[in-house]
């Protein structure tokens, strides 16, 4: 039986890190913990209560807010308080507030304490901004996925067309590159590559190749 290993995937908005690390996860059996849709839950529980987003407001929902990640037949249910929010916390209205939400301390402290907790059982596969430089510096494998800005905006139009968001192509590149902006400049636990990750440019990459390449840094065939 092979060691369960706790593997970090970090890198830009729109570089395709869920859709590859869910697929990643359910091949080597392990349970998918989007770190993403955890600091979008707080978002969502901050528009819950229909008021001007401020700092204080969002600071007000996190001390007793549970996030919860469940696996089960191959998808992550996230669930916030008890309620299922999977599809809730995907919304435009919520991406717009995340990156705001995502550098406050207090909430960064909350969402670290639970991931940490959820990756002590092992067999974890990790994604988001900085999994492996501070989250999980112990991970046994750490993986920086990136692709250029044109890409991940192409990418993330298909998404919400495919939704039927209507947004431009333009705004998306937009939206990205301010993304890329704020998550590295963030004071708490900026964006960057760990020094000992292995770079993954999926730029022209098939998805499946994307995924065949991160089972092989987890010794898989």
């Amino acid at each position: 039986m092979a060691k369960k290993l706790v593997v970090a995937i970090d890198g830009p908005a729109g570089a395709g890190k869920s859709t590859v690390a869910q697929l990643a996860a359910k091949r080597l059996g392990y349970t998918y913990i989007d770190t993403g849709a955890m600091y979008r839950a707080v978002a969502w529980k901050t528009l819950q209560q229909k008021q001007p987003v401020t700092d204080e407001l969002i600071l007000s929902v996190v001390p007793d807010i549970v996030v919860d990640l469940q696996y089960a037949d191959g998808q992550t249910t996230v669930l916030v308080d008890g309620t299922d929010v999977s599809q809730a916390i995907r919304t435009p209205e919520v991406s717009h507030i995340v990156s705001q939400v995502a550098k406050l301390g207090p909430v960064r402290e909350k969402m670290v304490e639970l991931q940490r907790q959820m990756a002590a059982r092992g067999g974890v596969l990790m994604d988001g901004r900085d999994i492996a430089t501070h989250v999980l510096p112990n991970a046994d494998v750490k993986i920086f996925l990136t692709a250029s800005v044109e890409e991940r905006a192409r990418r993330r139009w298909q998404e919400m067309q495919a939704k039927g968001y209507t947004m431009t192509l333009e705004e998306l590149q937009h939206d990205i590159a301010a993304r890329d902006k704020a998550d590295s400049e963030r004071e708490i636990s900026p964006l960057r590559q760990a020094e000992d990750a292995v770079l993954l440019d999926t730029t022209g990459l098939s998805i499946d190749e994307v995924v065949d390449r991160i089972l092989a840094m987890c010794g898989e065939k």
